[in-house]
């Protein structure tokens, strides 16, 4: 498992670095909704949604918002708000993941088999997602292409931080679940490992003095982004739970689908712009 591991992120790491720093705003863009729409193909096991005819409809329609989000004119003010507004609604969101983990299995019995509340599930997961990518992205693409690919490849490293030092430290030390009934391999001492590793990463990259921010406003963005990315892949585990598979796919060695792969990401980028730019 460890050596997939290793070979999956040889390759993807490079192709995450081409597409962050080395296109057009327009085509990072496009890929992010190209993800979106494969994420959302495999959140159809969710739903319970077998037909392959129906997984694309889901899909598909995920695709179409996500232009239409894009494509609205930068000048036109709803988009703004509309932004803002789903960003906001994120956090909402994602503070009520963080109950439905923490009360799993008891309230899964309102929501287990509501196809309306998964597909709001989803919404306010890959929609805010593809927002924050976006957001980060454009910072300052005017004046300077690479300000926003430097800022996206921070909440990346901070999720590779965590997920990674979580790995190791609860490979070696890990004794105590963290989620038993929601994800049993992943241990309190991996947590916290994993919580420091990305601490550590966060206040050197500030030292760097890369981002045109104060520091109270970093910290504390950076912080909940690095919580808030270890409750994302709680939840993808519990949706998982409920749904009665192991991954959301098999795409990439070692890491299992899109979902498997950007669960915490869907959650460390929307909090860390909203925190960021709009509520801090």
């Amino acid at each position: 498992m460890l050596i997939h591991r290793i070979l999956a992120a040889i390759v993807l790491i490079p192709l995450v670095i081409v597409v962050l720093f080395f296109v057009p705003l327009s085509v990072f863009s496009l890929t992010v909704i190209l993800v979106c729409g494969l994420a959302a193909w495999e959140w159809t096991q969710f739903l319970n949604i077998s037909n392959k005819y129906l997984k694309s409809i889901f899909a598909l329609s995920i695709v179409i918002l996500l232009s239409l989000l894009y494509f609205i004119p930068n000048s036109v003010e709803l988009k703004i708000k509309l932004y803002t507004v789903i960003l906001f609604l994120s956090v909402i969101w994602w503070l009520i993941a963080l109950f439905l983990v923490v009360s799993y299995p008891v309230t899964a019995k309102y929501w287990g088999n509501s196809v309306v509340i998964k597909l709001l599930f989803a919404f306010f997961t890959l929609v805010p997602f593809f927002i924050g990518m976006v957001k980060l992205r454009s910072i300052n693409y005017n004046s300077n292409f690479y300000t926003g690919a430097i800022w996206l490849l921070y909440v990346f490293m901070l999720v590779w931080a965590t997920d990674t030092g979580a790995y190791f430290v609860g490979r070696a030390f890990g004794k105590r679940k963290l989620a038993a009934k929601v994800s049993p391999g992943k241990t309190l001492e991996g947590f916290i490992g994993g919580f420091i590793f990305a601490i550590g990463l966060s206040v050197i990259v500030y030292m760097i003095n890369q981002f045109d921010i104060a520091f109270s406003v970093f910290f504390i963005s950076s912080l909940l982004a690095i919580l808030v990315s270890v409750l994302g892949d709680l939840t993808e585990s519990m949706f998982k739970r409920e749904a009665g598979i192991k991954d959301s796919g098999h795409l990439i060695p070692g890491h299992g689908g899109i979902l498997d792969r950007i669960d915490s990401l869907t959650a460390a980028v929307p909090v860390f712009v909203a925190l960021s730019f709009y509520l801090l």
